[in-house]
């Protein structure tokens, strides 16, 4: 085995490079694409809304747990053997997922999934920068960076359209079940064409630093996860506390454990730099904004507008564009020229986008159409893909080749906590607002209902007493943890005149459509806040930061011949 730092150029380099990207993409996908399929998996497998936050959440959870333990096991035992594994993981976990038949299963499934991903994602980065020169590596990580720009959206259109199409009468399933026919044929090309690489110095795995990263994740998410549902008992309060001493031990501990014995997991003298600091905030901070968005962008369009996971799947095409147009223009024109100015615009057109995109909501309410989200969802696109496509570059940049791991490694960890840390507090504050602001939707549709139950021949008191059940109704329905529960006050006897069940039904629709719309701008204001804190932070970056890697010292690496 030779060490050369500047090997002979791989002419199977960018079929490889099609490989990881793949890789990267199905990652990416599997972050999102649960999320239209909600209604679906909880009817199937009768699962509590609960567990739904738990299949979403498990996989970023452990994914961002495993990310950066993966990328030393790169390292070390080299990154196409780390690759290979994680995607042959992946693919397994992937058919466990599709075969689940209780929600535990499909819990644990997805567990394994963000796991095998949290060993193949961190090879990506690596894998380019060994292979490809430097004049073409920025190349492919700005191909790399549009395509992840788009996945989380192309992510709901796929799931939408899978779930429709039932195929094979499989329902929800073949949203994890297509990931396996793809994940067989990369193994494969893989095999065949991927160069083997790892550190000539390889570091030890800090196995205490791992456990202290792993114990604080979990005990912030998970109370976060269930306190809605079991009324906040004060444990959820003393775990909260608990994950910040946890956080604070883990910091100490890898301070002392660079000092000492060396190799700690998470090398904290990456922090000294100003801008790397800076935009790990405020990547952490985007994506909770991100992630939030995602989990209510759903909620409303199939639970509040009652459209079928198709039509919501397709809206959301408009985003993955906006994304890609975006990322395509910031890495190629923007950022070169206007430095870290081009995020701060990024963050101000998707905080301009989520505006809008509530203020619409808030007008057109029932009435919302796919056509008349088109806009909003460009704008916020693009805004999205302004920010993330140049993010990596400018994280990476601020630091030599040799820490190029442990970066990109933290670079997924903040995309992946900050995605699940949304789910969370955003599923909190919007079923909170459902709750608190349920008599909106019943005064809308009031007189319209009474002059329909009138010309049923219903009379006055009757009619009176009926728009206070419906009222008991709509409360309870907003105020439940499940929203696909149906409240014992909804549950009334059949009445003899049709026409009265139908005005009732109509009525609960558009009122719950209007409880949504007005849900769903209040959560966007909280984005649009997030966004202003990405900003802030973008603005607190040094005049000079360079948004594209910067010629640094190039970590000796070990080629292996497989």
């Amino acid at each position: 085995m030779d060490t050369d730092n500047t090997p002979a150029l791989d002419p199977r380099r960018w079929i490889a490079f099609a490989v990881v990207l793949a890789a990267g993409f199905m990652d990416l996908l599997d972050v999102t694409i649960v999320n239209v399929a909600v209604p679906s998996i909880q009817k199937d497998l009768g699962a509590a809304y609960s567990q739904i936050e738990w299949i979403i959440a498990a996989y970023v959870l452990s994914f961002a747990a495993v990310l950066i333990t993966g990328g030393r096991l790169g390292d070390i035992y080299g990154r196409k053997r780390l690759f290979l594994f994680g995607m042959a993981g992946f693919t397994a976990a992937s058919l466990a997922c599709g075969l689940a038949s209780s929600p535990t299963l499909l819990i644990g499934s997805r567990f394994a999934q963000g796991a095998m991903a949290g060993l193949m994602v961190p090879q990506i980065l690596a894998i380019i920068r060994v292979t490809f020169p430097k004049d073409e590596r920025a190349k492919a990580i700005a191909v790399y960076s549009g395509v992840g720009g788009s996945a989380s959206a192309v992510g709901l259109a796929l799931g939408g359209l899978l779930v429709q199409w039932n195929l094979f009468d499989l329902g929800w399933r073949p949203i994890f079940l297509v990931n396996v026919p793809v994940g067989v044929i990369a193994l494969a090309a893989a095999t065949m064409v991927m160069r083997d690489s790892r550190s000539a110095h390889a570091p030890r795995l800090d196995i205490v630093g791992m456990v202290l990263a792993v114990s604080a994740v979990l005990l912030l998410v998970y109370p976060l996860t269930e306190g809605r549902r079991l009324d906040w008992p004060a444990w959820t309060f003393a775990m909260i506390g608990a994950s910040a001493l946890v956080f604070v031990a883990f910091g100490v501990y890898e301070r002392w454990r660079g000092r000492t014995a060396g190799s700690p997991l998470i090398d904290l003298d990456l922090f000294r730099s100003r801008p790397f600091t800076v935009g790990l905030a405020s990547w952490l901070l985007f994506w909770i904004g991100f992630g939030g968005f995602f989990l209510t962008w759903t909620l409303f369009m199939q639970a509040g507008l009652g459209w079928s996971p198709m039509r919501a799947g397709l809206t959301s095409v408009f985003f993955a564009v906006g994304a890609g147009i975006g990322a395509g223009v910031s890495v190629s024109a923007l950022a070169p020229r206007f430095g870290k100015w081009v995020l701060l615009a990024g963050g101000l057109v998707t905080a301009g986008g989520f505006a809008l995109y509530g203020a619409l909501a808030t007008r057109y309410e029932s009435d919302f159409a796919s056509w008349q989200m088109v806009f909003p969802l460009l704008v916020t696109g693009i805004g999205f893909g302004i920010v993330v496509a140049p993010t990596i570059d400018m994280l990476l940049g601020q630091i030599p080749d040799r820490e190029a791991g442990a970066a990109s490694g933290l670079l997924n960890t903040g995309q992946q906590l900050g995605m699940a840390l949304g789910v969370a507090l955003v599923g909190i504050l919007f079923f909170a607002q459902l709750d608190h602001d349920s008599a909106r939707g019943v005064d809308s549709v009031a007189t319209h209902t009474h002059t329909e139950l009138a010309a049923a021949g219903v009379p006055g008191p009757a009619q009176e007493q009926i728009l206070a059940n419906f009222r008991a109704c709509v409360r309870d329905r907003s105020a439940e943890v499940d929203p696909s529960v149906v409240p014992a006050s909804c549950q009334s006897a059949p009445t003899a005149n049709p026409a009265i069940g139908q005005t009732l039904t109509r009525a609960g629709e558009q009122a719950n459509a209007v409880n949504f719309a007005h849900t769903f701008q209040h959560t966007l204001l909280w984005g649009v806040g997030l966004m202003a804190l990405v900003c802030l932070g973008f603005l607190a970056l040094p005049r000079d930061t360079r948004l594209e890697p910067h010629e640094a010292e190039t970590e000796e690496e070990e080629l292996v011949g497989i």
